[in-house]
């Protein structure tokens, strides 16, 4: 009799088990390929990118799972992103700018300073260039001298000479990368007053071009 009522029991409860699941049952309802709306207890894969809803045993949406992004709309999600990306560093950019600069006549002023300095080492090779100039002249014409009188020009003189030459050379390849040096900074400042004219709403009013010595 024990061994009946465990058996009624478990016979019982496997009942009840399968009425829960039964009753937790999901259905699907989506639109197929031909644009007729489908209820099933299952759904294609093709069918669940077009987007569908979750019924419960009643009939009721429980849940609607939207469609997935087409390709148009995956590039203008990730077009936004990035423009969200890009005008994240703007800000941080200006707002970094602004501690430097509150004018534009700021960036410009800072600007002509940095480009004196610039220049005024270029000078200073320009200065070199003459004495070393000036050394090579005096043993060319010695050489030419030596040849003229139909000795024979030392081979210490020679290398003077080609010591000399090499050297004018480097300082001027110096200058050349240092008037690069000079355009680069004065692309960045002029970027930087553009911009602040923008943030700010104020216009510079001192000129770009550095003033003469002497004003």
């Amino acid at each position: 009799m024990k061994c009946l009522t465990r058996f009624s029991l478990a016979a019982s409860a496997s009942a009840l088990l399968f009425a829960a699941t039964v009753a937790e049952a999901q259905m699907y309802r989506y639109t197929d390929e031909n644009g007729q709306m489908v209820i099933s207890n299952t759904i294609p894969q093709e069918a669940s990118r077009r987007g569908y809803d979750i019924l419960n045993t009643q009939g009721r949406v429980v849940e609607s799972v939207a469609p997935a992004p087409t390709p148009e709309e995956i590039a203008a999600r990730e077009a936004e992103e990035k423009r969200q990306e890009a005008q994240k560093r703007q800000q941080e950019q200006d707002r970094k700018l602004l501690k430097r600069f509150s004018h534009p006549d700021q960036a410009v002023s800072a600007m002509h300073r940095k480009v004196r300095e610039l220049e005024s080492l270029s000078q200073l090779k320009r200065g070199n260039i003459s004495v070393i100039v000036s050394q090579l002249n005096n043993e060319e014409s010695r050489a030419a001298d030596m040849e003229r009188s139909g000795r024979e020009v030392p081979e210490t003189t020679l290398k003077k000479i080609r010591r000399l030459e090499a050297q004018v050379r480097d300082i001027e390849r110096e200058i050349a990368i240092q008037n690069a040096e000079i355009q680069d900074l004065r692309d960045g400042y002029e970027a930087d007053i553009r911009r602040l004219e923008e943030i700010t709403g104020e216009p510079r009013t001192l000129p770009l071009e550095p003033p003469e010595p002497g004003n």
